[in-house]
């Protein structure tokens, strides 16, 4: 009911000043809005203006590349409090106040499946670049949603590849009681199952405990080959806090959402010097050579991640993009080569989710030539000529399946070596089932 109030009152307010309000101030008049919700603050606020400035960047990057045939792209970030209550009501001023048709967010994956019936209802675009975003595994005719980021499937098969890679043959957990942990977790422990390695008894927690004494107790009480640490970086640093005042008894297998400078800030030095963990790979798969045909990987290069960083630094006086960011980056640069391209052959605007998120899978077939991120000038001129191209972006070389899920074909393996993270040879994502 407090939703439906929403609704009408935002659908009543945006009625009324349709005809009178100017535009927002910054905003051009004519430009082409793409929607955003960020936590700036909250619980994540650490990340939320890292994303903005990555997607800030691409917008910059289109319009010097010509926008949309002269008319500029825009980007309207709203603050998500990294609260899925008060992210909600922004989330929804952004679809019914702010009338947004192309959606980029949230990082918080239980405001995205909150909003997935407004995005059907509306027809919109929602492009989910962040890691703990939800499946998109559905067809639908109404809405269209893309997925950037490694699904948990990906990461729980390339965990569980390590760790049968290391000749371990019993694995447990101690992973946070949220959506993205949580499938993860279970991810994991099917995919060890199904390589003939066997599981413990595993642990839930719910973050911000005052302690964790307990939980860590009864997570190594079963003496797993590994335990796998599935949380995010505020709450693991605490665990792994109390873990090393308890003696730091068994081994830990690190999840994706703990390659942070958060982490590292935040738990004893050298208490988790060599421990492995992994996370979604920034390496093009062209930079990955397979050794001699099998599932074995050598060590990937990573020169195109590196002239984004640099790209992303010299902008930013400085600052270093979070790997999150350069998926945020791709999500503005795919949406606008689909609206390049739609318009170039005779497509009306504005696009509908559905029609947007069919064009973006059909440019990035395999078969289509390629252009990089770094190259927005001529692609945008090719594809105002009809011309259909696939993107190369800043974190990946993009395929995406028939749902808008971006195929991922490796994982990237790393360790920690004192206050910082070292990269270790990626892992093939092998498991039956993975596309």
């Amino acid at each position: 009911m407090r939703r439906m109030e929403t609704r009408l009152l935002l659908g009543l307010a945006s009625l009324l000043s349709a005809s009178c309000s100017p535009a927002a101030p910054g905003h051009p008049e004519d430009a082409v809005v793409l929607g955003a919700l960020l936590p700036f603050s909250g619980s994540e606020s650490a990340v939320g203006r890292n994303l903005e400035q990555a997607m800030l960047l691409a917008i910059e990057d289109l319009n010097a590349a010509g926008g949309l045939d002269g008319r500029p792209f825009d980007l309207r970030s709203r603050d998500s409090h990294s609260s899925t209550a008060r992210g909600l009501d922004q989330l929804l001023q952004l679809l019914y106040a702010d009338k947004i048709a192309y959606l980029v967010g949230p990082e918080e994956d239980e405001l995205a499946r909150e909003i997935a019936t407004d995005v059907k209802g509306l027809d919109v675009f929602h492009m989910l670049p962040g890691y703990a975003a939800p499946s998109v595994a559905r067809s639908e005719t109404r809405g269209g949603w893309m997925r950037l980021a490694p699904a948990p499937f990906h990461v729980g098969c390339a965990l569980a590849m390590v760790a049968v890679g290391e000749g371990v043959g019993t694995v447990n957990s101690l992973a946070a009681r949220d959506d993205y942990n949580t499938r993860v977790r279970s991810e994991f422990t099917t995919q060890f199952v199904a390589l003939r390695g066997r599981v413990l008894p595993s642990v839930t927690f719910t973050s911000g405990e005052h302690t964790y004494t307990k939980k860590i107790e009864s997570a190594f009480a079963s003496h797993a080959g590994r335990t796998l640490l599935a949380a995010y970086p505020a709450t693991a640093s605490t665990i792994v806090t109390e873990w090393t005042v308890s003696g730091r008894p068994g081994t830990w297998l690190l999840g994706p959402a703990l390659r942070t400078e958060v982490l590292l800030a935040n738990i004893p030095t050298g208490s988790l010097d060599e421990y492995i963990g992994v996370s979604p790979s920034l390496s093009l798969r062209s930079e990955c050579p397979v050794v001699d045909g099998s599932e074995e990987m050598a060590g990937c290069s990573t020169e195109n991640a590196a002239a984004f960083i640099d790209h992303f630094s010299r902008r930013w006086d400085g600052e270093a993009p979070l790997p999150a960011a350069h998926f945020y980056y791709d999500g503005a640069v795919l949406i606008a080569m689909g609206l390049v391209y739609a318009q170039a052959t005779g497509k009306e605007l504005p696009l509908s989710g559905y029609e947007l998120q069919k064009i973006i899978r059909d440019l990035n077939s395999p078969e289509n030539e390629p252009v990089r991120w770094s190259e927005l000038n001529t692609a945008m001129a090719r594809l105002r000529a009809g011309t259909r191209l696939r993107y190369i972006g800043a974190a990946a070389e993009y395929e995406f399946d028939e749902y808008g899920a971006s195929i991922h074909h490796f994982m990237q393996r790393w360790k920690i070596q004192g206050h910082a993270f070292v990269d270790l040879p990626p892992v093939a994502v092998a498991c039956s089932g993975v596309n």
